[in-house]
């Protein structure tokens, strides 16, 4: 496992402008004013915030976690887009026909035709936008359910999540737009005639907080955290694991339908069909794209694998023990960094040949070994004539060695949500506007229908995250901009994410430590600059992953502002908590 957590010269997790309201001795809110509020520190809010600033907005984003980033940081594939300057640059000719035609064929036709229209129409000016911005889309890849090849992502084949965050952040550190993290919204105030702001709280002071505004943006992603939500439209999915962070537990959508939003398409929940189950990491399905396939414990492929994701998780469930291998070989390792980082987690099982492979997933060998070499004679036939495969057929599987990574399918997005229009504006049932509210991102429904496709989600939160910036601010604007006007508090002019008035006595370097976990060694590397704890770095681990995700997201940010390991433990993995905290404190022991 290898997560980075830095404070100094990293957006990721927190900001330059973070910062959390001002404790008070008394029980009276706190009040703030904002031309827009964002409620929600992802992608979509991110965009969102930095589209309103740049129209002359006073903008706040609240994050309910200690860190921004949301469930985009998590994003493995990229960024659906079609006719954009990076595909006609590397020659690959698409069409925003084809590209509206695979997502309402991918939703079922579920979708709704304008939202989708919109969508479709404005992605590459999204690219042309992020690039804009600093962001890397120098590749593009094949995705599952489209036609051509679309799929924008950094340079190298790297997670496109980690690094569109961190632009986002960068941007939004250079705008010093004000971000409250560790602050739940508890409240949209207003009514269905014009919104008035939120009202929230501060999870470690326990102060109110109310900030006024003329819009307020929900770009707080989906439900999929949130079993008791998602079962209650899909009892089937109890007790699948979930792909999503902690936070995606539904609250923004909860909210927006108290004040009065209509809800669309919430009983359509998707679980992505490629999830290795003991860190619920999702295995990106550009994967396949460069050439990957499926085979079961008979070691044998079993459908096409570029199918939507709905088809594929269904296959997969029909499987013997309801999983499947993705096999590669070292053309495919080696043509795409993602794929290190996997390795590094110890997710992907080797053999330097289809023998010792097989032996190693007891899999018949020879079973296995007719299944590569057919497959081998359908790329170079370009015609699969088992299954059909069109797409992610440019390159064979014979240079060892020969790698599988067991995966299954989980539940992964919520395509249903918020009813919005093209402007991002929130409808009630009937279709009427609440006037100063809008909503982005998973936290909208209607753009995915039945099923999302691969990379239409990251494109999803640019295209109406951005859409949702310009039109909150254009309402909040004609009242004049408040801009300029606010005074920043010495949390948000933080520069480090460290809390003042701490002496930084450390000797400058990096130190390793390891601690004994819940179920093996955890080991951790911490960086020193200055005679502050800057980063630290979670090496390897044996703790379960969804469990130990929330240890890292909540504990790390909290030890690195601190500057201690005298922390209260994660609720539920009291363990876990302790294993962390007793190897960055060996670390740290070497540091004095």
């Amino acid at each position: 496992m290898k997560k980075i957590f830095i404070v100094l010269f990293s957006c990721i997790f927190l900001l330059t402008a973070c910062s959390t309201a001002e404790e008070s001795s008394t029980n009276k809110a706190q009040v703030m004013e904002a031309d827009v509020v964002v409620i929600g520190g992802g992608g979509a809010g991110l965009t969102a915030a930095i589209e309103a600033h740049d129209a002359g907005a006073k903008v706040i984003v609240v994050e309910k976690m200690p860190f921004v980033g949301g469930n985009t940081v998590r994003s493995k594939g990229g960024l659906n887009a079609a006719e954009t300057s990076v595909q006609k640059k590397l020659g690959i000719n698409d069409s925003v026909e084809a590209f509206y035609k695979d997502t309402m064929e991918g939703g079922k036709n579920l979708n709704d035709p304008e939202l989708v229209k919109y969508f479709t129409e404005n992605s590459a000016e999204a690219v042309d936008w992020l690039i804009s911005i600093g962001m890397d889309l120098g590749d593009v890849a094949a995705g599952a359910g489209a036609t051509n090849p679309r799929m924008h992502r950094p340079t190298g084949g790297k997670d496109i999540g980690a690094v569109l965050i961190d632009t986002l952040s960068k941007n939004i550190k250079e705008r010093k737009i004000e971000t409250l993290v560790n602050t739940t919204v508890t409240e949209i105030t207003g009514s269905t005639d014009q919104i008035t702001g939120i009202k929230a709280v501060d999870n470690n002071t326990k102060q109110e907080i109310q900030i006024k505004a003329d819009s307020v943006v929900v770009a707080t992603g989906g439900f999929a955290a949130n079993e008791k939500l998602y079962t209650k439209y899909r009892e089937d999915l109890k007790g699948f694991i979930t792909t999503n962070h902690t936070g995606a537990t539904g609250d923004g959508i909860i909210m927006a339908e108290a004040l009065g939003a209509g809800l669309v398409d919430m009983e359509q929940i998707q679980t992505n069909p490629t999830v290795e189950q003991s860190k619920a990491e999702v295995i990106s399905e550009s994967v396949r794209g460069l050439g990957a396939i499926f085979v079961n414990q008979s070691g044998n492929r079993f459908t096409n694998e570029m199918l939507t994701r709905d088809v594929l998780s269904a296959k997969i469930l029909e499987q013997e023990g309801k999983y499947t291998y993705i096999l590669f070989d070292q053309q495919l390792r080696d043509s795409m960094g993602a794929i290190e980082g996997l390795v590094k987690k110890n997710l992907v099982t080797e053999g330097n040949s289809i023998e010792e492979l097989a032996a190693k997933i007891s899999i018949d060998a020879a079973s296995l070994q007719s299944t590569i070499d057919r497959w081998n004679t359908a790329v170079a036939n370009k015609k699969d004539e088992d299954y059909g495969r069109e797409t992610g057929m440019d390159n064979n599987l014979s240079k060892a060695p020969y790698y599988v990574i067991k995966v299954a399918p989980g539940v992964h997005h919520t395509m249903g949500g918020i009813k919005i229009n093209t402007n991002a504006e929130v409808l009630k049932s009937d279709g009427t506007k609440i006037n100063g509210l809008y909503a982005a991102g998973e936290a909208a429904g209607g753009v995915h229908g039945a099923n999302r496709l691969g990379g239409n989600a990251v494109a999803d939160i640019i295209i109406y995250g951005r859409q949702a910036g310009i039109k909150s601010s254009e309402l909040a604007l004609k009242n004049g901009s408040l801009l300029g006007e606010q005074s920043t508090s010495e949390e948000a002019e933080k520069v480090s994410g460290i809390k003042e008035g701490l002496v930084g006595n450390y000797k400058d370097g990096t130190y390793s430590a390891t601690a004994k976990g819940n179920n093996g060694d955890l080991t951790v590397e911490i960086a020193v600059k200055d005679g502050f704890l800057q980063s630290i770095e979670v090496k390897d681990y044996s703790e379960t992953g969804p469990i130990f995700s929330t240890v890292e997201e909540q504990l790390i940010p909290a030890i690195i502002y601190e500057q201690s390991t005298e922390q209260d433990a994660i609720s539920g993995a009291t363990n876990s908590s302790q294993a962390l905290m007793e190897a960055v404190k060996l670390a740290l022991e070497q540091a004095k």
